[in-house]
């Protein structure tokens, strides 16, 4: 075993290529998700249904099932600029909980935005760029995915719009500013700009928003405009692929420091984050027969993983998306205002639905006081503020390691820092003040 502290791959070493998890599906389960339907006639969808919101190189990726898609040359020397990110052991953290365990987080707070959507950004970015789009609308809950777009539509010429959900850009007004510093158009949602926002103000006039109703006025834009297409951040099986080169460059960062995880934990809202550094592993576990454990964390204010029924429903809150099986707590769910406004989200992504039903994964809710008090112990041991999303993949890493320590087991916990929290301070003054339930 390595004593390695922080691992960083060479540049040679970052994954020339995604990792498509419905490959390993297809051949080791024989089985893969039920496709999407069309809100009206409830058949699959095709290409012509989603074309008007995306290029066809993203449509084509949703559907693949190529074991891996080559990321583009253009794209790939653009992750150069921040990847690998750094796989770090948690020596600090060890130390205070008085573990056996080891505990190692992917920093994916390393990247320009602050967070991991930036390595989807650039990626759908550059595919709408190749196809002559020149204009981009999208959602935002806590403002990453937002953040994120922004500066990649800026990198490559293309006009952004982002509809936030009211209640984040609210408490986190330096989003907000950053996505406008980029050059993007920020709007609050609900707005009064479309009819799926002027719908729920109607219904209540001080309505905080939520990730469904905002990405109702970002799709219902795509539509009424032949000029603009739509990315969004979480969900699509194009999304969680592009994200998977976080799981393939943490295996071969495992392998660098001589240990493999017992245990891989991420926060869950839509999807992205979790996929990107738990697919990888579920793969590894279809082909191989390996046993790790892939958790998703989620809060329990919105507990779309441990409580939601698996059934079809719409993705946005109006029905102007494809209905999807997923776990879903009904598309016109509003949760509370939680400060992780990045997993504020009444469903899941199909996929990771998919594995949880299987059993080839496992889900996890948690309460909001216990996140917030277990970012605060990483920050002052570790020494990064980890972002509200975050902190639901510490508390549940915490609570493994002391487990071990009641057990007396060495375990080898992993879990993605997905992002940094010098954004969200208001929510950690918010917690120490006692204002947050």
């Amino acid at each position: 075993m390595s004593d390695l502290t922080k691992i960083i791959l060479a540049e040679q070493d970052i994954p020339h290529q995604y990792q498509n998890i419905n490959f390993y599906l297809q051949k080791f389960l024989g089985e893969l998700p039920p496709p999407p339907l069309h809100p009206v006639t409830r058949e699959p969808v095709g290409p012509a249904d989603l074309a008007p919101l995306f290029p066809m190189e993203l449509i084509k990726q949703e559907v693949s099932l190529e074991q891996y898609i080559p990321i583009p040359e253009p794209v790939r020397e653009m992750y150069k600029t921040y990847r690998s990110t750094p796989l770090i052991r948690a020596r600090n953290l060890e130390k205070v909980l008085d573990t056996p365990a080891k505990i190692y987080y992917k920093y994916e707070g390393a990247s320009p935005s602050g967070s991991h959507k930036f390595n989807t950004a650039l990626a759908q970015v550059y595919y709408n760029q190749q196809e002559g789009v020149t204009e981009l609308t999208t959602e935002t809950g806590a403002g990453q995915w937002g953040s994120a777009l922004s500066i990649a539509c800026q990198m490559m010429g293309i006009k952004c719009t982002v509809y936030m959900v009211k209640v984040s850009a609210e408490q986190k007004p330096y989003r907000k500013y950053l996505i406008e510093m980029f050059g993007a158009k920020l709007i609050k949602s609900p707005s009064d700009t479309t009819n799926a926002g002027r719908t729920a103000l109607a219904l209540d006039a001080n309505h905080l928003g939520s990730l469904g109703i905002a990405i109702s006025e970002a799709v219902e834009v795509a539509f009424g405009n032949p000029q603009v297409k739509y990315a969004l951040g979480s969900v699509l099986n194009h999304v969680l692929l592009h994200q998977t080169i976080i799981g393939q460059e943490v295996i071969k960062q495992m392998e660098i420091a001589g240990v493999t995880p017992d245990i891989v934990i991420g926060c869950h809202g839509g999807g992205s984050n979790f996929a990107g550094i738990a697919f990888p592993y579920v793969a590894e576990n279809l082909e191989k027969g390996k046993k790790v454990r892939c958790i998703a964390v989620e809060p329990a204010s919105c507990p779309s993983l441990t409580e939601g029924k698996y059934e079809y429903d719409i993705g946005d809150s109006i029905g102007m998306t494809p209905l999807m099986k997923m776990y879903t707590l009904g598309h016109d769910f509003v949760p509370p205002g939680i400060h992780a406004g990045g997993l504020r989200y009444h469903g899941a992504s199909p996929l990771v639905s998919f594995l949880l039903n299987k059993n080839l994964i496992e889900a996890r809710a948690v309460e909001q006081l216990s996140t917030f008090e277990a970012g605060i112990q990483f920050a002052q041991t570790e020494g990064i503020i980890p972002a509200p999303e975050s902190t639901h993949a510490i508390r549940a890493a915490i609570d493994e390691a002391l487990v071990a320590r009641e057990e007396g087991r060495e375990k080898v916990i992993l879990f993605n820092l997905s992002g940094h929290g010098h954004f969200d301070m208001q929510a950690y003054a918010d917690y120490m003040g006692g204002k947050l339930k």
